[in-house]
């Protein structure tokens, strides 16, 4: 029998417009209107949870809220013939954990369109270590190999700690690049190079040696979490029909160019969204990661958390201390 109660992490306003945070009991009632009712088994922490979490209205503007922009788990009612009661379900992006109450709660309610069926080879624990960091990370290898060759090449991450970068830098080890990685955290090489990472750059250092507009051409393709001065200097050090995929900001949103790169060196940028991609192009990344993508020892990548231990990560998250993946284990 359906327990309509449930825990989740909440987030309240008040009329001041200060923001509270508390782990509450919920009701299946509270949640928005949706064709398929999910139990959810794990989520994991993104760094847009964290703005969430915190308040911010660019991100979440209905409130009391529950963050959490990713989940994995049982579906316990459909309105729906095509996906049946009991089949085991990822949302990721979207709406969910912004306004529409996401996955650090028991249950999320969604639409139908939101949803991708776990695909057999992929477990619910590993999909969530991926996450949408990973399935970001996905997107933006799919794109490269439409333009360009992985297998031998010379490939670079930014925010190589963090859970798209670390997700990058394993795949893209797997698929055979040699992979440098740049990382702001000293301590992190072991870390980096344990995961894949051929060779490791303190940011500061990169961005220091990097000649604009047009330095010596190094990489064929890059992996750009950071947006700012970062991607300036990626953009500057790509080889010929060198290949730049953009999903971030944390560096900020401004970056400094000129044409040069793009019309004498042929350079491709391309620019990944993953909270709104086709559910048909998410389906497919969450198939290669459970075949020809299939990631080993991801145990190195994560950890597990109960919701208290959630609320003391998403203060490391947004204060750009995580290193790797947090997955919020439901009990």
């Amino acid at each position: 029998m359906l327990d309509n109660t449930f825990k989740a992490i909440v987030v309240e306003e008040s009329s001041k417009g200060l923001f509270k945070q508390s782990i509450k009991s919920r009701n299946i009632s509270d949640l928005p209107e949706g064709d398929i009712l999910v139990k959810v088994e794990y989520s994991s922490l993104n760094y847009k949870d964290g703005l969430s979490f915190y308040g911010n209205k660019g991100v979440s503007t209905n409130y009391p809220h529950t963050p959490g922009i990713d989940a994995v788990g049982t579906v316990e009612s459909s309105n729906t013939s095509n996906i049946k009661i009991g089949t085991k379900v990822i949302v990721s992006g979207y709406d969910l954990g912004m306004n529409t109450a996401g996955g650090f709660g028991g249950y999320i309610r969604v639409p139908q369109k939101w949803i991708s069926i776990l695909p057999e080879g992929l477990g619910s624990l590993d999909s969530m270590i991926i996450g949408t960091a990973g399935l970001t990370a996905g997107l933006c290898v799919n794109s490269i190999e439409l333009l360009n060759h992985i297998a031998g090449s010379k490939a670079i991450v930014t925010g190589a700690t963090g859970g798209v970068g670390c997700i990058a830098v394993k795949l893209l080890s797997k698929l055979g690049a040699e992979v440098t990685a740049i990382t702001g955290k000293n301590s992190s090489e072991g870390f980096l190079r344990s995961i894949g990472a051929s060779k490791v750059m303190i940011r500061d250092h990169f961005i220091n040696t990097v000649k604009k507009p047009m330095g010596k051409a190094i990489w064929d393709i890059a992996i750009d979490v950071a947006g700012g001065n970062l991607l300036s200097g990626l953009i500057a050090s790509m080889k010929y029909d060198g290949v730049v995929t953009c999903c971030g900001l944390v560096a900020g949103p401004k970056f400094d160019t000129t044409v040069f790169p793009f019309i004498l060196r042929g350079v491709s940028l391309i620019g990944i969204d993953s909270a709104e991609e086709s559910i048909h192009n998410k389906t497919k990344i969450w198939e290669n990661f459970s075949s020809k993508w299939k990631l080993d020892n991801l145990k190195e990548l994560y950890k597990i958390v109960d919701m208290d231990g959630m609320m003391h990560e998403i203060d490391k998250i947004s204060n750009g201390q995580q290193v790797g993946r947090v997955v919020l284990k439901h009990a």
